[in-house]
C-alpha cells in the first residue's frame, strides 16, 4: 500500500482490535507496511483472517485471532497466541467500537408526542433501553480498558510500548440523536488522558485519534442512500464538514504514523487529534 510517511516499525509487535472493520484493517496493514508483526484482532474470524492474509499478500506479518474486547479471559487467551507467535506486545491500537440502534433516539428533538403519546418501536430519550446504552458504552469504553489492562503489561515488563485510541468527534461536539456513543467516546478521550499520566513513569505513551465522518459499514445507511445520493442526515454533515467530504480510511493514516513513531512523536502524550476535515472547528455559521 502507498503510506503518506514512512516510519519504522521494523520487529515491532502491534495489537490491533477491531482490525476487521474498514478504518481499522486499513490502519493494521499500515502497521505491517513499516514493518511491524501485526495481530489482527476482531470478534469475527472471518473478518480478522481477511485483513491478515491481505498484510501476508503484501509481503507483511500478520496473525488473525477472534477476541472480544469485553471479555478479559478472550483477550487473555489472545494474548498468549500473540505471545507465542510473535513476543510481548509493543504497539496497542484500540479500534474496537460502535453504536447500537437501542442507544439512538428516532429524532433529533424532543417533543411532547415523546412524552403524552410515544409510539410503539420508537425510541425517544424517555424510552431508551438502558441495556442498549449500557452495550454502546461498554463496547467502546470497556472495549479500550480490557485490551490496554491485558496487552499493556508487556510494556510495562520492557519498560516502553505506545498505546493509540480511537475516539471520535463526538467527543468534541455530540452528534443528535447518539447519546450514548458520544458520550461514551467523550469518556474514552478522558481515559486517554488520564491513563497517559497513568502510564508516563513506566515509559509508556498514550493518544488517540478521534475520526470524523467515514463511510463504513456500519454507518453506510446512515449517510447514503441506495444510489449513492446522500440522505438528508448526511447531507447535513457535508454542510457542517468545511472541507465538503467523507473521510476515507487513509486519511487517517498520517496521524497514526507518526503517533506511533517513537522518533517523531517522542514527547506527544495525552492527545486527541481529530481528523474530521474541520468538522469540530465549525460553528455552523
Amino acid at each position: 500500500m502507498e503510506l503518506p510517511i514512512h516510519v519504522d516499525l521494523k520487529d515491532k509487535v502491534a495489537v490491533v482490535t477491531g482490525a476487521g472493520g474498514v478504518l481499522c484493517s486499513i490502519m493494521a496493514q499500515a502497521l505491517a507496511a513499516c514493518g511491524a508483526k501485526v495481530a489482527v484482532l476482531d470478534l469475527k474470524e472471518e473478518a480478522a483472517q481477511a485483513c491478515a492474509d491481505a498484510i501476508v499478500k503484501e509481503g507483511g506479518q500478520a496473525l488473525a485471532i477472534a477476541a472480544n474486547v469485553l471479555d478479559k479471559a478472550s483477550l487473555e487467551a489472545a494474548h498468549e497466541k500473540v505471545l507465542a507467535a510473535f513476543g510481548p506486545t509493543d504497539i496497542l491500537l484500540n479500534g474496537a467500537g460502535g453504536n447500537n440502534p437501542k442507544g439512538t433516539t428516532a429524532r433529533e428533538f424532543a417533543t411532547q408526542e415523546d412524552v403524552l403519546n410515544p409510539q410503539e418501536g420508537q425510541f425517544n430519550f424517555f424510552n431508551l433501553d438502558p441495556n442498549g446504552i449500557s452495550f454502546v458504552f461498554n463496547l467502546n469504553f470497556i472495549g479500550t480498558l480490557l485490551p490496554t489492562q491485558v496487552f499493556c503489561a508487556d510494556m510495562v515488563k520492557k519498560g516502553h510500548g505506545t498505546i493509540l485510541n480511537v475516539s471520535s468527534m463526538n467527543a468534541f461536539r455530540p452528534l443528535t440523536k447518539i447519546p450514548a456513543y458520544s458520550g461514551a467516546k467523550a469518556a474514552v478521550s478522558n481515559f486517554t488522558q488520564w491513563l497517559a499520566t497513568h502510564l508516563a513513569k513506566v515509559g509508556i505513551r498514550v493518544n488517540a485519534i478521534a475520526p470524523g465522518f467515514f463511510v463504513t459499514n456500519q454507518n453506510r445507511a446512515l449517510l447514503t442512500n441506495p444510489d449513492g445520493s446522500l440522505t438528508p442526515r448526511g447531507q447535513t454533515i457535508l454542510t457542517h464538514t468545511p472541507m465538503g467530504r467523507f473521510g476515507t480510511p487513509e486519511d487517517l493514516l498520517g496521524a497514526v504514523l507518526w503517533l506511533l513513531d517513537d522518533k517523531a512523536a517522542g514527547f506527544v502524550n495525552g492527545t486527541v487529534i481529530p481528523i474530521d476535515g474541520g468538522f469540530a472547528a465549525f460553528s455552523g455559521v
